[in-house]
């Protein structure tokens, strides 16, 4: 077969997850930005928060695209599972280029049916609430962060 049916993220679906992720952030008193990405990386919906800190645009840019290229919640490892230290981190950084990469926590893979159809990536907070917001605002269109196996 030469050609596949796949899903995609509505606008709708990208919306329902940043006004999840900004409420989330608002009742717990922090300004955050929130990017929101198609299965390629490419930009959906990017907010900042009033009173969030500029630079929280490109990361929460770049581990929603991480998230979405390793089909895996961002965390300090590689981009088959394996355990990094801070020189093989910031190497895999460089090399897939930063705007690709992280090892920060707060991006997810949106996960529909087995397929990820984009990424979600949250910073702004502390890491854990960055992770916290981003893996509520999945769960809130009724999809995951996780592939089965």
């Amino acid at each position: 077969m030469y050609v596949t049916n796949s899903k995609r993220l509505t606008l709708a679906g990208a919306r329902k997850m940043m006004d999840t992720a900004t409420a989330r952030a608002e009742k717990a008193g922090h300004a955050i930005a929130v990017a929101i990405v198609d299965a390629g990386g490419h930009p959906l919906l990017i907010q900042r928060m009033d009173g969030g800190r500029f630079h929280t645009v490109h990361s929460s840019t770049t581990k929603a695209v991480c998230a979405a290229s390793n089909k895996r919640p961002t965390t300090m490892k590689g981009a088959a599972g394996q355990a990094l230290d801070t020189m093989h981190a910031l190497g895999l950084a460089l090399a897939a280029g930063a705007e690709r990469w992280t090892a920060m926590e707060g991006g997810y893979p949106v996960i529909v049916e087995g397929e990820c159809v984009g990424g979600i990536g949250v910073s702004g907070a502390t890491w854990e609430l960055d992770d916290q917001f981003a893996r509520e605002a999945v769960e809130a269109i009724g999809a995951t962060y996780k592939i089965d196996k």
